[in-house]
């Protein structure tokens, strides 16, 4: 059953079918194929099922995805708008933003916010100023995030603002001013050891 998750869109039908134990697994299967397919494809490839794509990807966000399958994701919807059109870029970026702002901290809720933070990161880093001044927001929102965020989230926060622009970005001065005091809390994912800990984890 799971060469049936080894199509450019997801295959929603033979999902269904799964029980639903496994489909966490079928789509990570999915996610592994589609990230090796986009790195070659053209746009033309991918022309006439973009917009399934990224409507199949972000729905994935609300899945509540473990680590590497967010990981996954976030590759895949990067070079998805890299390679194909960039229509729904901003939408997109809009629908990790408004998962960003929800005031839900419950444990249910935090896989779909750190792979928000995941996607948006991905992102930012692959399509650089194609995302026009988007950055500021969401720079603004994952600031703002860090004073009650809990260690993971600041984790992957941290993570997310490391991909940013050149030094001299007005964004640069987000980051020094605003972001720089988190650095000396107790859980702010900023030694060299615990950000190799982080890494060697994933």
């Amino acid at each position: 059953m799971m060469e049936l998750s080894h199509s450019l869109t997801l295959n929603e039908e033979a999902l269904k079918q799964i029980p639903e134990a496994k489909r966490p697994v079928f789509i990570f299967e999915w996610l592994r194929f589609l990230d090796k397919v986009l790195v070659a494809a053209q746009k033309s490839d991918i022309k006439g099922c973009q917009k399934k794509l990224v409507e199949q990807l972000t729905q994935l966000l609300q899945e509540c995805p473990g680590p590497p399958t967010r990981r996954l994701l976030a590759r895949c919807l990067a070079t998805l708008f890299s390679v194909g059109d960039t229509f729904l870029l901003f939408d997109t970026v809009n629908k990790c933003n408004d998962i960003l702002k929800n005031k839900d901290d419950s444990p249910s809720f935090l896989p779909t916010k750190l792979a928000a933070i995941c996607c948006v990161g991905s992102m930012y880093e692959k399509l650089g100023r194609m995302m026009g001044r988007s950055y500021e927001e969401t720079v603004s929102i994952l600031v703002k995030a860090l004073r009650s965020a809990e260690s993971q989230t600041r984790i992957e926060i941290m993570l997310t603002l490391e991909k940013k622009e050149p030094v001299h970005s007005p964004i640069e001065f987000i980051f020094g001013k605003r972001a720089e005091p988190c650095s000396n809390s107790e859980v702010a994912p900023f030694s060299p050891s615990m950000r190799h800990e982080h890494h060697c984890a994933r």
